[in-house]
């Protein structure tokens, strides 16, 4: 078995959940979602875990923090391209979420935009070359 993330967030409207995170490309696993919970899938090893606040605090030992006023963690997603990037961030914003919460980042190699789903959790699409960080910089070590 690979080893898999499942990202466990609380939330206060499971329908409306399930229906963002179906915008952003996830697909509901039926077989492991019921009435308190839905399993959106990511990829073959990130499963997003939709839990009620009731359902969750059974598994909590604190109480659930509010991630509008706070952050407890960013959850960065890869993408293929910076237009990859640009429509996740622009279909969170249109199934209910809220786009760029801070400026958009573009570092050359990588391209970070950020957008909340409609709990407030925090998520960074980004696109990175993955060659060119390790590229020996003109004139640089490696260069002849």
């Amino acid at each position: 078995m690979p080893r898999m993330i499942f990202v466990n967030l609380p939330v206060k409207d499971l329908a409306a959940s399930v229906r963002f995170y179906e915008e952003i490309g996830c697909v509901k696993n039926e077989e492991f979602s019921d009435e308190n919970a839905a399993s959106m899938v990511w990829s073959d090893t990130i499963v997003f875990q939709l839990l009620t606040h009731s359902y969750f605090a059974t598994f909590a030992p604190r109480p659930i923090a509010n991630p509008r006023e706070s952050i407890g963690m960013l959850i960065a997603l890869s993408r293929d391209s910076r237009e990859e990037v640009d429509a996740i961030v622009e279909a969170a914003a249109a199934a209910g979420g809220k786009a760029d919460i801070r400026e958009p980042q573009d570092m050359g190699f990588m391209y970070v935009r950020t957008f909340e789903d409609p709990d407030g959790h925090v998520f960074e699409p980004a696109w990175m070359d993955m060659a060119a960080p390790s590229a020996p910089a003109e004139g640089g070590a490696g260069a002849a």
